[in-house]
């Protein structure tokens, strides 16, 4: 017997055979139709008539490539179940239909199924790759999952707006990969039953080391000299009276000569601490490494418990740790939106009743849209009568703005307010800075970490409605200080 003769008796003749029952054929129409489903929309994405939408994306880069390949395990399956149940009925027979090449409806169906093998292999290779594709991006990440809004929106809003999520959050190599996929199938359940935690919390040592994310754009020695930093603060007087805090940064880093200056240059030391809180916002101690190799140990003179605690290695993450995910005080907020010109100077306490309105209780952001505007409106209405005439528009405005701030900020399902998430650099809105350089942590040698401002920045001005160093240097222009 030939070999196709054997292919065809053995093989060929039973598939075709066992192929007609409903398993099988519903098999092969989810197949078929997912198959097509999936093509046409690739092909819009193509043309770029794709959706933007994160749950039509879930649907065409997971839910249909998953209906694909169930079908295509249907097709055996229903097989099996009609020999099977034949069997056990002693119908099974001992010649099935014959088919032959001569018989044309035989060799389209055979050239049919090979081309669809070959359009089956190349569907489920690009379905899998676009879908880990589409699980890697920032948009699946941040609008998927609502749980993840207030992430997302800090992130749109940070300097990283362009830097994937899975290039800090995911390392590279299967280890990692496999991690984080498992970590997210763990998240995903948390949502599924509502246990996921309110507000969302990522403790440093649960992040990647900053070597392997900051670093890898970010050189740790370069030497960034000094940088000018004016802030501009408003006053809750009728005027909104401006005031201007001039300060030279000392960023620092190593020089060309390997010195270490400033802030950078000297956290550029091996600096291990203990702190009581995840978020590191109560260090208890800190052990410095000196050049000899020795260390010295800073402890918090009020700590009298044992040093235990969590363990860190410092890195860029301890004082950066709101690089990505920026989140504002009400007072910073306000400040540099009309910095910006929007709530206008010019309305009368409108930093008042503005920081007064976005720091109110809100049970949602929708309710807060409703209410910020209102209140505005009426306090306006009310006690400035002639200015919401005249005004309105600037009052339409400042209210909108005021409800962009409130929603980039604050978020009441999650849990978000003002102040959830502290932000480390600096130190005027949280402990930051003076989390080690208190004035309180001695060794016991005596030695204490300093708290003099000057090692860190220098004042030029503070608090100032015209701060002369600006005119000096020729920066009211630039800086649109006028």
């Amino acid at each position: 017997m030939s070999p196709f003769r054997r292919l065809k008796e053995n093989w060929l003749q039973p598939f075709f055979f066992f192929g007609n029952n409903p398993v099988t054929l519903i098999g092969s129409g989810l197949t078929t139709a997912s198959a097509i489903t999936l093509l046409l929309y690739w092909g819009m994405e193509i043309i770029g008539h794709g959706f933007a939408n994160p749950y039509l994306g879930i649907i065409f880069f997971l839910l249909l490539p998953a209906l694909f390949i169930l079908g295509l395990v249907l097709v055996p399956v229903g097989m099996a179940l009609r020999r099977n149940r034949l069997r056990r009925a002693g119908q099974l027979p001992t010649t099935y239909p014959e088919i032959h090449l001569g018989d044309p409806v035989f060799r389209h169906g055979v050239l049919i199924v090979l081309t669809a093998t070959v359009v089956n292999v190349i569907i489920v290779g690009s379905a899998s790759y676009q879908g880990v594709t589409y699980m890697d991006s920032a948009h699946f990440c941040g609008t998927s999952c609502h749980v993840m809004a207030p992430q997302w929106t800090a992130y749109q809003a940070s300097p990283h707006s362009h830097v994937e999520c899975v290039e800090c959050h995911v390392g590279s190599g299967m280890k990692s990969y496999v991690q984080a996929k498992v970590n997210g199938t763990r998240q995903l359940v948390e949502v599924a039953f509502g246990t996921y935690p309110r507000p969302i919390t990522a403790p440093l040592n649960a992040l990647r080391p900053a070597r392997q994310t900051c670093e890898e754009c970010h050189s740790p020695t370069h030497f960034t000299g000094e940088k000018l930093l004016v802030k501009t603060t408003f006053g809750d007087d009728e005027k909104n009276s401006v005031t201007r805090t001039v300060l030279v940064l000392h960023l620092g880093g190593v020089d060309s000569l390997s010195h270490r200056t400033g802030i950078h240059g000297h956290h550029l030391n091996n600096f291990e601490y203990v702190s009581t809180d995840p978020d590191a916002q109560h260090i208890i101690a800190v052990t410095a490494t000196n050049p000899d190799g020795t260390t010295t140990q800073y402890v918090d003179s009020s700590w009298t418990g044992p040093i235990r605690g969590y363990t860190r290695t410092m890195d860029c993450m301890d004082c950066h740790n709101q690089a990505t995910h920026v989140f504002q005080t009400a007072e910073d907020a306000i400040d540099e939106a009309m910095t910006d010109g929007t709530p206008s100077a010019s309305l009368p306490f409108v930093h008042k009743e503005g920081l007064a309105l976005i720091q109110a209780s809100y049970a949602s952001q929708a309710e807060a849209g409703q209410k910020i505007v209102s209140g505005l409106d009426d306090f306006y209405r009310a006690q400035y009568p002639q200015v919401w005439f005249t005004q309105r528009p600037l009052v339409d405005a400042a209210a909108n703005r005021l409800v962009a701030i409130y929603d980039r900020n604050v978020f009441p399902d999650m849990k978000v307010t003002w102040g959830t998430y502290p932000n480390n650099i600096g130190h005027m809105a949280f402990p930051g800075c003076f989390r080690c350089h208190d004035g309180n942590h001695v060794s016991k040698g005596g030695k204490t970490l300093s708290n003099d401002c000057a090692l860190c920045h220098n004042l030029l001005a503070v608090d100032e409605t015209n701060p002369q160093v600006l005119n000096d240097l020729s920066l009211q222009n630039e800086l649109h200080l006028q």
